[in-house]
């Protein structure tokens, strides 16, 4: 064979032979060796080392024990048929053993990725291992602290709350009595003209009223007690709380006259579980909110225990050091919670809500600063904010001037309780403080949302009667904007600043008085609920929480979104919405603190979009013709300017109705002025698609 017909072969050869190398670790090439080769082996020892150009080996093999010669890599490839291995030589006993030793660690390896154990099992541990997975199924899963036996079942229907903030208002009913948990109030929008606030329809309660036992009370909030006095004008129930909130309802029992309305108040101690009626167990828990003596709820009947958290977040550092009572949350999830209802209005707040003492040293940081008098504005509710600014004026020796009925009521309330602590002779009042110097004094007044009525507001447009804004004014402004008040802060704040008042409302001198994700995560932990109920807040906020109480083990099928007027019946086993009842909101004028009736405020609306049009007309009995020019008189509707052409263009339209009227009508002076009333519409909607408010008058002689 020539070498031309060699070398083709010889390459694919090494190649092959070098793949191979690569792949399996070093053999003795001796124990392969057929018998009767010694000879030739015991020659070859003294070949030369390799003259070839080969690259060098890849692989990571131990350097060679034996003494086995290197390749000749020029000899032919190989054309017999190898015979299988022969017994291992004398002398190769240590590459045999590192071999096995390399097989054995690779099987090992390859076992351990396979999941095989490397070490024997304890049985005796692994035993243990199920039964502590077994305990925490039974301390996660309230299904199992229920007596799931039970047939009794329990109603909650809120009437106010959902979809708004405010006017919060919750009945929780067994099948012979309820309780009434919050009467809360809410603000008007633009368009309820001449409203001052929104009261719940109790048209629900009094259906129910015979089974109603006691009214509860969470906290002093104007949005859980600001419809007591209305509520109470029409039925009166034993009412349960702690001192503050009976105090505030208190006052305003006061401002309606009806001082004797007091004698149902039943001040209650937190951590004691008080009878009412004789299917519920109340236990008052305090909690950390945005005012003083706030509490949640556990209620118990004998369906379960339900708790009601009321408005509140988890401060760990409160200004009175009383912190949330998360021992005795705890102790009813130990027990079993058949149902939660939390609060959600900052359910898309992810941070931890900041203690209430952290908005002091921003007080102290502006106090510093300030050269002239500082205008400090906050909810009259937010004792503990108040207090705080107080002590921070008492630092730079500023003497105090309270200003707004509701800001001097509630911190006297505060004061004559024990609440907070502080001498009267650091108070002066609005007239005493415009003769001191303007270094000296602090002014602490209700506003901060830009109520028209509000202390502040009337400061900022120069109509209140002692205080008017200088330019070396500091307003500090200690609130966040409540929703649907954005424009009304933003246009007190154009007036303040127009007067060259300096306004700060920075973030760090206002923390929420709400709870976060997180807090309602630990709230959800702590009382482990087998059904949960978000509410407080407006749609987005209560689905927001059902995410997150959803991540925290509740079954979504174990939660349910309500709207007012839902009622939503439970038992151990199961919950479900059994019906709907009527709820809405009572109109309040709050100069005489009457009720306005729904159609008095639909004629406002209507006046104030599309006008009011009076017609005057004389009309005689014989002929129904027009016995003189008729009066026509509009309002919001055309211009001064165009009256005259206006009232022509509605004696035409008179005229043209008497000559078609219906024989018969001019004898019915009520109908004769229905069907006017809707031919004038008919026509001004045709010619300026309007509706206006029409009033007829027809005089029939």
């Amino acid at each position: 064979m020539s070498d031309e017909q060699t070398a083709p072969s010889t390459q694919p050869q090494g190649e092959n032979r070098q793949r191979r190398n690569n792949r399996r670790p070093f053999r003795s090439r001796n124990a392969n060796r057929p018998e009767g080769t010694e000879g030739n082996l015991a020659e070859s020892q003294n070949v030369e080392p390799r003259q070839d150009n080969r690259p060098p080996r890849n692989d990571n093999r131990p350097p060679r024990q034996d003494n086995r010669p290197p390749r000749n890599d020029n000899r032919p490839p190989r054309q017999d048929n190898r015979p299988p291995r022969a017994p291992q030589a004398e002398g190769s006993e240590n590459t045999a053993t590192d071999t096995e030793t390399t097989r054995s660690n690779r099987d090992r390896n390859r076992s351990g990725r396979r999941g095989s154990p490397s070490t024997p099992i304890d049985n005796n541990l692994r035993d243990f291992v199920v039964k502590n997975q077994d305990a925490h199924k039974n301390r996660l899963n309230p299904h199992y602290k229920l007596d799931l036996n039970n047939n009794e079942k329990i109603r909650i229907t809120p009437l106010g709350g959902l979809g708004e903030i405010g006017g919060n208002i919750t009945v929780i009913e067994t099948e012979n009595e309820a309780i009434i948990i919050d009467i809360g109030m809410s603000f008007p929008d633009e368009e309820m003209h001449g409203v001052d606030i929104l009261v719940p329809d109790f048209t629900y309660l009094r259906e129910i009223r015979k089974k109603i036992v006691a009214v509860i009370i969470t906290h002093a909030h104007e949005d859980h007690i600001g419809g007591v006095p209305y509520f109470f004008k029409e039925m009166q129930f034993p009412i349960y709380g702690t001192p503050l909130p009976l105090a505030m309802i208190g006052n305003k029992f006061d401002e309606h006259h009806m001082r004797d309305f007091r004698r149902y108040f039943n001040p209650i101690v937190k951590r004691v579980p008080y009878k009412i009626g004789n299917d519920f167990e109340i236990e008052w828990m305090h909690m950390t909110h945005s005012i003083i003596d706030s509490s949640s709820l556990a209620i118990t009947t004998k369906a379960g225990t339900i708790i009601h958290t009321g408005d509140f977040k988890i401060d760990h550092t409160p200004v009175d050091g009383y912190t949330a009572d998360l021992h005795r949350l705890a102790h009813y999830g130990e027990k079993g919670v058949l149902c939660l209802l939390s609060d959600s209005t900052n359910s898309y707040n992810k941070e931890w809500t900041p203690s209430e003492l952290t908005v002091a040293p921003g007080f102290d940081r502006l106090f510093a600063k300030s050269e002239g008098r500082i205008i400090m504005s906050t909810f009259s509710s937010n004792i503990h904010r108040v207090y705080q600014a107080i002590l921070a004026g008492l630092k730079y020796n500023r003497k105090v001037c309270v200003i707004g009925r509701s800001m001097e009521r509630n911190l006297e309330v505060c004061m004559q309780y024990d609440y907070i602590k502080l001498p009267k002779n650091i108070f002066i009042d609005a007239e005493e403080a415009n003769r001191m110097s303007d270094k000296d004094v602090l002014i602490v007044t209700t506003g901060s949302q830009g109520e028209p009525s509000s202390a502040l507001f009337r400061m900022a447009i120069g109509e209140h009667r002692h205080i008017k804004i200088k330019p070396t004014d500091m307003i500090v402004l200690s609130a966040r904007a409540i929703p649907g008040n954005e424009g009304s802060i933003s246009g007190m704040l154009n007036y303040l600043q127009r007067a060259g008042a300096k306004v700060a409302n920075d973030r760090d001198i206002h923390v929420s008085g709400h709870a976060s994700i997180e807090e309602q995560k630990l709230m959800l932990r702590l009382t482990n609920p087998k059904f949960f109920l978000p509410v407080h807040g407006e749609y987005n906020h209560i689905q927001k929480h059902k995410e997150t109480a959803v991540s925290c083990g509740v079954p979504e099928r174990n939660i349910l979104l309500m709207s007012d007027g839902d009622c939503i019946e439970v038992n151990s086993k199961m919950m479900r919405k059994a019906k709907t009842v009527k709820t809405g909101k009572t109109y309040i004028d709050n100069q005489n603190n009457h009720q306005i009736e729904d159609d008095i405020i639909i004629d406002r609306q209507k006046m104030a979009a599309e006008g009011m049009v009076v017609l005057v007309a004389q009309v005689s009995a014989a002929d129904s013709h027009l016995l003189s020019k008729p009066l026509v008189t509009s309002f919001g509707l055309v211009a001064d300017r165009h009256d005259k052409a206006f009232a022509a263009e509605m004696e035409d339209v008179l005229e043209h109705f008497l000559l078609n009227m219906k024989p018969g009508l001019i004898e019915n002076p009520k109908a004769l002025e229905n069907d006017l009333r809707q031919v004038v519409r008919k026509h001004i909607y045709r010619k300026m698609k309007k509706y206006p408010l029409i009033v007829p008058h027809v005089f029939v002689m």
